[in-house]
């Protein structure tokens, strides 16, 4: 009898694999499948034999026969359009069946690809796109417990009924948060077992992390025997303990990431092993609050960051924050960090490319994102894009970030950095990074290096080196090839991908030897190396094998250590220095006095050995080195000073206060990372009151530093910089004092700012009426009261001051400047009436639109209402028809004696705005059911598209007497075709609202079930052109500006939408938002031509017209294909997700509205440009 356990595993792989991998069964793949059989038969044949014995764990694995695979690799080539650079060629290492859907990408030393797959982010790890509701509730999360409770809340089982649309995984007939311990992630191993060149083997070495709180596997590092995957909320250490290639133990090293619910994909990532032997990687902004083996907290909730520990979790540290979301980080062969961080998708913004230092903060954070925008209590300013902070350094720019070093790429992914024998001498030095767009044929790797510029870089070259395929991962092999990760197309999972070899042609193969010697030396046994051969491999071409022969000297604790001190004093290599200095730090981690020999490099001729030399010391916090550090502050070259500073801050060597000041003065505000160094120092050291002391200062660069440290030590005493002459450190300040935790002691002195005339910034302002709102006392009642009475102010401060007022007694939850959750604040005995009530008069006499609806919105908030009268006389006089339409909305909420007759002037105004903000207020007047049919009908005759709108949805509201008959009467003539197309939308969703069963039964024979776009027919017409624009632009879930520009302004990953409305029509622009695969645009998309021969040819679409199709192929000249040879088309994936299931349908019709505008064309209205 065959052992149950053995068969039930057996039988469960089998069952999983083919659930997993939705084959197409071609001939290739039944092959495959009849030996895949007939293994599973002979295995449990064997297992026959095997009664009574503990089963064994047999991993699941796929295996192809190597003969298949190479015609199999030779036609994936063929069947992509994919553009190399000069003196490089593309193949395929890997097919579809072996890599599905790689996420995370590592190869070990020989030459054995690692992929992270995720389950989870199909139905177990959320996108906040998706739930907007939840903006709020999760950008209050502050730990990942919160999230858990969170969830658990949100699903639980009472719930069942109303989350039916999260799938039951578990079987248990409710829909819970049970259902989100089910999905677990994947780490395969692919492997080339018969050296020919392509995978023949891939097997799945874990398959775990299923926790609720789990998110997906993005980060991934094999290191030796031990494999490191990051997955929120951890970064584990996998070990397999009895030779089976599963990873069946794990450690974590670190707990308390993921902490909110955001973007997907913004998880863990970028997973590398540093040169000080520590482990580094990073999360995006959905945050982290970890809580080290050591015991220490570190609390950075709402923005990315990168971290670094020992390999056992040890010595944690938050080595830098403020990013969004980079998937990879690299290390060039001098220790620097190098990586481009993803942009936020607003208008006008791209992503940065970023040299990383210890403790700067790149300026992101997640409520930059999402969250108090779509707040009716908050307002629209973004800190990010309003203030600036995503470009390169400009003069105004606030000083507590570091900014990037350029604008640069759309969707960075994968990241490497030559090692030094990689490819060819051409790409020596060269870093590479994947430009990740969802689509192939506009997605890139891209190679470019940099060149010095003070203590950090500037961009020297770029340029695309492939394009066609979509990677997500790329790393070098042992072999000196770049390996690619490809997603194949689209964004989401499908179940397959692949993984490409990307190498010099034998042409340009001038590293040859090198790589060879390389490829030899990776598998190379270093723990039976002689002392003398690892030491002089530390001056070898390859940066991989100078580490490893490092590291291997660093365990030699006595001879290793006394090659190492020897090696630091070989001036022949400077590499082999470098990697000295670093593997005597390795050693002195365990005693700092084995440091000693460092010390004599401070003196050295060459400036970057001290750097080195430096920097180790200052990691080591080397107490010795200290008046030594001291006067190297001063060295000419500028990563000396750099890394001095960083050192005497590491060491808190506070007799260095003096000399750090110096070097600020010195600095002048003329390289941002000497400036942030001593900066980072001066926090560090702690002492807060030599730099009050500068608040008198002469010198503007030392109070702008001051500020900078005392933001970092959260001083409340940093207020005393509020009353500086200069404009700029004032506002700084009043950064430091709002922004992010706030320095809540220091609020009431930003209040008082409101008092000051001399300074007019709107983002100083914006944060005194801010911190006003949040003290909340008479003092600071006053103060706002007064600054919105100040003629010397814009009406838009003024506006917002009253705005703030209109929210007083119960402000929102997130901040008014930069959107952090601040929490709930109740003032049931507020003096606000009583205050204000004098003033009112003066503002209702005020001519500026802003101002007079800001007080009329404040009058509505408060519930004043003594006032209706003066407000009636506006609403009549007044020539803004916005002024108008917000004062008699006011009326309508303050319940003004003489509503039915302003409803009947606003029902008859000249403007379309004003007569449907009247129609909005007919629910509220309980007029009578007979008088209703004489004020509807003659709406649905004669009024404007917007008035019919509104009316509907006040119909949806009244009780079912008042308005089943008229409702009923509208069913039966849009049956009819009786009604405007632009009002049908409004109509299906004013009848769902009453609940009516009869109702809605009528209406459902005029829907069409489904998501194509014929069941989208009421979004052709009738949408408003500035809601479509805010769409557009601002979005969180739809993110056209991500990918598209018009008129110059947004993402350059799609087509140009500047003149669509003239060439597409309205229902295709539906096709085109619903099912956007269907056409594609010349230049982003592959197509698949069958010609009527059999013959099978891809391209990208240039162009075609009704006689022909124009494709880019591989082939050097495009190919001109007449439609008449054509037997069958197919239009690859689109990267476009289809918005059917993204936004609402009334969003999808305001964006129709929006883009059937865009004609090439430009009319300024009010002061704005509109493209129509």
């Amino acid at each position: 009898m065959v052992n149950s356990l053995a068969r039930i595993h057996i039988f469960y792989q089998l069952s999983t694999l083919f659930a997993t991998f939705k084959f197409q069964f071609n001939q290739t793949t039944m092959t495959f499948f009849k030996k895949f059989i007939f293994g599973i038969a002979s295995l449990l044949f064997f297992c026959a034999s095997c009664v009574n014995k503990k089963p064994v764990e047999i991993p699941l694995t796929i295996q192809q026969d190597s003969t298949e695979l190479i015609e199999m690799a030779k036609l994936a080539r063929e069947t992509i359009t994919a553009e190399v650079a000069d003196g490089l060629v593309l193949s395929l290492w890997a097919s579809d069946s072996l890599a599905p859907d790689p996420i995370a990408m590592d190869i070990d030393d020989d030459g054995n690809v690692y992929i992270t797959r995720s389950n989870r982010n199909k139905n177990s790890e959320f996108d906040i796109r998706g739930h907007r509701d939840w903006m709020t509730a999760s950008i209050a999360l502050e730990s990942v417990e919160d999230r858990r409770a969170f969830l658990h809340k949100t699903f639980a089982p009472e719930l069942s009924k109303e989350n039916e649309w999260f799938p039951d995984l578990n079987n248990d007939s409710i829909h819970d948060w049970r259902d989100l311990a089910v999905e677990k992630d994947e780490i395969w191993m692919l492997q080339d077992t018969d050296n020919d060149g392509i995978a023949d083997i891939s097997t799945q070495i874990m398959n775990d992390f299923n926790d609720e709180i789990n998110d997906q596997a993005g980060a991934l590092l094999v290191r030796d025997e031990d494999v490191f995957v990051g997955i929120g909320p951890g970064m584990y250490r996998l070990t397999d303990t009895n030779g089976d290639k599963i990873l069946d133990e794990k450690t974590s090293i670190a707990d308390g990431f993921a902490v909110h619910i955001g973007f997907s994909g913004h998880g863990m990532s970028g997973a590398i092993e540093g040169p000080d032997g520590k482990i580094y990687w990073g999360i995006g902004d959905i945050g982290a609050n970890i809580t080290t083996v050591d015991g220490e907290n570190h609390k950075y909730p709402n923005e990315g960051i990168i971290v670094r520990s020992n390999p056992d979790g040890s010595d944690f540290e938050v080595f830098a924050h403020g990013l969004r979301n980079t998937h990879e980080f690299v290390f060039d062969a001098y220790g620097n960090i190098i990586t481009s961080d993803n942009d936020g998708d607003h208008k006008g913004e791209s992503e940065r490319l970023v040299h990383i230092v210890e403790g700067s903060d790149s300026g992101w954070r997640a409520n930059w994102q999402y969250g108090k925008y779509t707040d009716p209590k908050n307002n629209g300013y973004n800190v990010w894009m309003d203030e600036k902070l995503f470009t390169p350094r400009w003069e105004g720019q606030a000083a507590y970030i570091m900014p990037p070093i350029q604008n640069f790429h759309n969707g960075p992914t994968g990241m490497q950095y030559n090692p030094g024998t990689a490819l060819g001498k051409k790409w020596m030095d060269k870093f590479f990074l994947v430009e990740f767009v969802g689509d192939p044929s506009r997605s890139h790797i891209w190679s470019f290096d940099l060149k010095p510029k003070g203590a950090s870089f500037e961009l020297n070259s770029d340029e695309s080196i492939l394009s066609g395929v979509l990677p997500t991962g790329i790393e070098f092999g042992p072999d000196g090839a770049l390996y690619l990760a490809d997603w194949v197309n689209g964004w989401g999972s499908k179940n397959y991908g692949r993984v490409w070899k990307l190498d010099v042609t034998e042409e340009s193969n001038d590293l040859a030897q090198e790589r060879l010697i390389t490829q030899q030396l990776m598998t190379h046994n270093y723990e039976d190396a002689k002392t003398d051969s690892l030491v002089r491999l530390l001056s070898y071409g390859d940066m991989r094998i100078r580490q490893k022969a490092q590291f291997e000297l660093a365990k030699r604790t006595f001879w290793g250590y006394r090659a190492l001190e020897k090696a630091i004093t070989e001036e022949e290599n400077q590499f082999a220095r470098i990697h000295a200095i670093w593997g005597i730090g390795q050693i002195a981690a365990n005693d700092t006095d084995d440091a000693k020999p460092l010390l004599n490099l401070l003196s050295d001729s060459d400036p970057e050995i001290i750097a080195q030399s430096v920097k180790v010391l200052g990691d080591l916090r080397y107490e010795k080195a200290a008046d030594s550090l001291v006067s190297l502050t001063t060295h000419e070259n500028d990563r000396v000073k750099f890394f001095a500073a960083q050192a005497l801050g590491r060491l808190k060597y506070e007799a260095a206060i003096p000399t750090l000041l110096t070097m600020i003065e010195a600095n002048s505000d003329q390289d941002l990372y000497i400036r942030h160094a001593a900066v980072l120092a001066l926090a560090r050291i702690g002492n807060a009151e030599p730099l009050l002391a500068l608040a008198n200062s002469e010198n503007r660069s030392l109070r702008i530093a001051a500020v900078m440290v005392l933001r970092k030590l959260q001083d409340p005493n940093i207020s005393i910089f509020l009353s500086d002459k200069d404009e700029y450190i004032v506002t700084e300040t009043a950064r430091a004092i709002n922004d992010d935790l706030s320095i809540e002691a220091a609020l009431p002195a930003l209040a008082s700012m409101l008092t000051n005339e001399k300074f007019k910034s709107e983002p100083l302002l914006r944060r005194a009426i801010n911190a006003a709102l949040r003290v909340g006392g008479d003092e600071q009642l006053d103060m706002l009261i007064n600054f919105a009475k100040r003629r010397n102010v814009s009406s838009d401060l003024r506006g917002e001051a009253l705005a703030a007022l209109g929210t007083w007694n119960n402000p929102s939850l997130l901040d008014r400047v930069d959107g952090r959750y601040r929490g709930e604040i109740v003032r049931e005995n507020s003096r606000l009436e009583e205050k204000i009530k004098n003033d009112i008069p003066s503002f209702l006499k005020e001519r500026q639109p802003e101002i007079l609806i800001g007080i009329s919105k404040t009058l509505s908030a408060i519930g004043i209402n003594s006032y209706n009268d003066d407000l009636f006389y506006i609403f009549k006089s007044n020539k803004s028809p916005e002024v108008r339409s917000a004062v008699l909305t006011t009326l309508g909420q303050l319940k003004f004696d003489k509503m039915e007759a302003a409803m009947s002037m606003g029902m008859k105004d000249n403007n379309s705005e004003v007569r449907t903000a009247a129609v909005g207020l007919l629910a509220q007047l309980n007029i009578a059911k007979e008088k209703l049919p004489s004020i509807v009908e003659p709406i649905f005759k004669r009024g404007s598209i917007s008035e019919q709108q509104r009316m509907l949805d006040v119909l949806g509201d009244l009780p079912d007497e008042h308005s089943n008959a008229l409702l009923t009467n509208l069913i039966d003539k849009a049956s009819n075709d009786q009604l405007k197309q632009g009002i049908i939308l409004d109509l299906m969703e004013s009848v769902k609202a009453t609940e009516n069963s009869k109702l809605i039964a009528r209406l459902d024979k005029l829907k069409k079930a489904g998501y194509s776009a014929d069941s989208f027919q009421e979004t052709l017409y009738g949408g408003n052109w500035w809601a479509g624009r805010s769409v557009f632009n601002n979005n969180p879930t739809a993110q056209c500006v991500r990918c598209h520009s018009v008129n110059g302004s947004g993402g350059e990953v799609g087509p140009k939408l500047d003149n669509i409305g003239n060439v597409l029509n309205r229902q295709q622009l539906l096709e085109a938002l619903i099912e956007p695969s269907i056409r594609l645009a010349p230049g982003y998309g592959t197509v698949t031509i069958t010609l009527k021969d059999g013959q099978k040819v891809q391209g990208v679409l240039i162009e075609e017209n009704d006689n022909e199709i124009l494709l880019r192929t591989s082939e050097a000249e495009p190919l001109k294909i007449p439609l008449m040879r054509i037997a069958r088309r197919e239009n690859s994936m689109s990267a476009m997700p289809a918005m059917g299931r993204m936004i609402s349908r009334r969003e999808l019709r305001d964006l129709i509205e929006y883009l059937g505008s865009l004609k090439n064309k430009v009319r300024i209205i009010e002061g704005e440009d509109k493209e129509v």
